[in-house]
């Protein structure tokens, strides 16, 4: 079990930024004022493992290797490395019991129970002069800070493509980015202010077609909608519905008058402009996005809100496929071939667009 084995080697190191989002009220209607802010501290540890063979060899038994004990955002945390009957190297990240009498850095008095503080985990594997391995990354899925002394395995790479491919004498080093987020609603209050639902509105109006001044027609289906929104989200369908200009000199042509009550749009799948237009009208994507092929329907995604010039929905689509390309690149199943074009596309997404139809995607 891990407490046969020696710690492995490791630093660690922190950084803090603050990023603030400011959310006002009109006083005279709810006598109330406040702010949104949300704290980000991060803490690194790099684990090195010296002897990969021998360590192997114990994992075969059941073994965990665990690594010192660091501190991030003034908790206490140990990671520890296994290997799985599957043939995956696997990391956990744990946070360490509060020390009796402990402070600053041991989680002593804190109040783990705080669902306003997540936690967001990463790993990535290390060269010989410590810099990072973008192909390598693997980032977890945020979780409450009241979850994290629950061990939770994170499958971060099948041995075979580590052996090949990042394995180097018999050695190597993965550094751990632990980043907490704390969020906090403060201000002074003399009224109780309803929580915001614009959002839940517009996508009741989409939904139930009020007051809808256009029909969008795209292949066998018809889509009732409001041509305000749409002119006040996207410049291409204000040019269209409005009439003006558009700066986009590839935008599509208008297809109708300002006038009428219907727009045929083409190049576009249905279930993919559905999605657009849910992100028109609430800033979010239908809860069904990910039914299908996360990356089809990603790339399909990019290419409309490139069209219509939906900057928010863009940063969504690339923010996906780059995650899905860093997991494919580490992924055994993965073409190795390309590992250099996935790199590449997780940096700059939009180029994937031209390489659609290659099968190894």
């Amino acid at each position: 079990m891990a407490g046969q084995l020696q710690p492995a080697v490791g630093h660690a190191g922190t950084s803090t930024s603050w990023h603030q989002l400011v959310s006002t009220t009109d006083s005279d209607t709810y006598g109330s004022s406040s702010t949104l802010s949300a704290e980000t501290t991060t803490g690194s540890y790099v684990f090195t493992v010296a002897d990969y063979s021998r360590d192997k060899e114990l994992h075969a038994a059941g073994s965990a290797l665990p690594s010192n004990t660091f501190t991030a955002g003034g908790y206490s945390w140990r990671i520890t490395y296994s290997h799985d009957t599957d043939d995956w190297i696997r990391f956990s990240l744990c946070l360490e019991p509060p020390v009796a009498g402990g402070g600053a850095g041991t989680g002593g008095g804190r109040d783990l129970g705080d669902a306003a503080i997540m936690v967001r985990t990463r790993y990535i594997l290390l060269d010989k002069a410590g810099l990072p391995l973008p192909s390598s990354i693997r980032k977890d899925s945020e979780r409450a800070l009241s979850t994290m002394r629950s061990m939770r395995a994170t499958q971060f790479m099948r041995r075979k493509r580590f052996e090949s491919y990042y394995l180097k004498d018999n050695r190597f080093s993965v550094r751990c980015d632990v980043t907490l987020v704390r969020r906090t609603m403060c201000g002074r209050e003399t009224g109780a202010m309803p929580p915001p639902d614009m959002r839940r509105h517009l996508g009741e109006l989409l939904a139930g077609g009020v007051g809808a001044d256009v029909v969008l027609e795209v292949g066998a289906e018809a889509f009732r909608a409001h041509r305000s929104i749409l002119a006040a989200r996207s410049p291409v369908f204000k040019a269209e519905l409005l009439g003006g200009p558009t700066d986009d000199k590839d935008a599509p042509p208008p297809t109708t008058s300002t006038t009428s009550r219907r727009l045929r749009i083409h190049d576009i799948e249905p279930s993919v402009f559905r999605a657009v237009l849910h992100f028109i009208y609430t800033d979010s994507l239908p809860p069904e996005i990910g039914a299908g092929d996360e990356m089809v329907m990603a790339q399909q995604l990019l290419v409309a809100a490139q069209r219509y010039k939906l900057e928010g929905l863009k940063w969504i689509c690339e923010d996906v496929i780059s995650t899905l390309c860093h997991r494919r690149a580490a992924n055994e199943s993965s073409c190795p071939c390309l590992l250099y074009q996935l790199h590449a596309y997780a940096k700059s997404p939009s180029r994937l667009i031209d390489y659609m139809g290659n099968t190894c995607i």
